[in-house]
């Protein structure tokens, strides 16, 4: 499998119908799709806000900014097999389900469906399992990227893929509190990975930054109070930006981009922004990790999160 020299942002849909408008998610669609970029992250059970009535919200969003600007060059990513947005493990993951669903994206998706991946999955029956790599071998065979997204026994997924070949999309959660990527060590180097939750979340560097529809208060999350991470963090930046004349960093979010840019075989990182001012900001550091080496201030976050 070939990698390409850079990881591509991928604008990412989860909270979109939730803490992100209609309004506001074609907005950053038409800034996204301006800017030169295509990638799109969905999934069936996006926004995970536990409202039944929303369930599917996010990729309807999606399609009707595709109909009204008759788009037939994205290159959208999406995620199968959960059967409610009620944050439970339920899912379908059976190949007759999953060939429906590629049935049902390719004709509503058209030439903007681009890679197929099997989302949450904490099986470990390899027969189960074998089924659904059929399916994807399916969506393979149909001209489609394939990939996966939590699993919980990815070496079954190894092992199993022997006898299909098949050439991996992998999305890990991967930011400075945890990342998932030692788990599927039997996909290193096999697999392109994509990462999301960059930002653990919505974490910032200040309790007085968050506003009132953030991502991680509307998780549940602690707005009030500074994390832990955040003086180590400043203090890292501090340094770092004092040590050579490239663009400051200057936020969680920034560390978050540099620490997915750097790290081993990754080839997406997914921006879940939910403001125009959040993706310019995004881009323009994306842009900044192409043009400036910030390899050191990777080792530095690696090591804070190692700790």
């Amino acid at each position: 499998m070939t990698f390409p020299s850079r990881p591509i942002p991928i604008l990412g849909t989860a909270m979109w119908g939730w803490t992100t408008t209609r309004e506001t998610c074609f907005g950053l669609l038409d800034n996204f799709y301006q800017a030169g970029f295509r990638e799109v992250d969905g999934a069936t059970n996006y926004p995970i806000n536990k409202k039944p009535e929303d369930f599917r919200k996010a990729e309807n969003i999606l399609l009707e900014w595709i109909r009204a600007h008759q788009v037939q060059d994205l290159k959208v990513m999406m995620k199968v097999g959960s059967i409610n947005n009620l944050r439970t493990p339920d899912n379908n993951l059976s190949k007759s389900f999953l060939i429906m669903l590629l049935d049902e994206y390719r004709n509503a998706l058209g030439d903007n469906l681009d890679t197929f991946m099997i989302h949450w999955d904490n099986r470990s029956e390899e027969g189960p399992i074998r089924e659904s790599l059929e399916a994807l071998a399916i969506a393979r065979d149909s001209g489609l990227r394939i990939g996966l997204s939590g699993i919980q026994h990815p070496d079954i997924y190894a092992r199993l893929n022997r006898d299909f070949g098949m050439d991996f999309r992998i999305q890990i959660k991967h930011n400075l509190l945890h990342s998932d990527y030692t788990r599927y060590e039997a996909f290193h180097g096999k697999a392109g990975f994509i990462t999301y939750g960059i930002n653990a979340g919505g974490i910032k560097l200040a309790p007085g930054l968050y506003r009132e529809d953030s991502s991680l208060k509307a998780r549940g999350g602690n707005t009030d109070e500074e994390h832990p991470l955040a003086n180590p963090l400043r203090d890292i930046l501090h340094e770092i930006n004092l040590e050579t004349e490239r663009p400051a960093v200057s936020t969680f979010n920034h560390c978050g981009l540099a620490f997915a840019y750097h790290s081993p075989d990754v080839d997406g990182i997914l921006l879940g922004v939910s403001s125009p001012k959040q993706l310019e900001d995004s881009l323009h550091f994306y842009g900044t990790l192409k043009t400036y080496d910030y390899r050191d201030l990777y080792q530095r976050l690696k090591k804070l999160n190692e700790k």
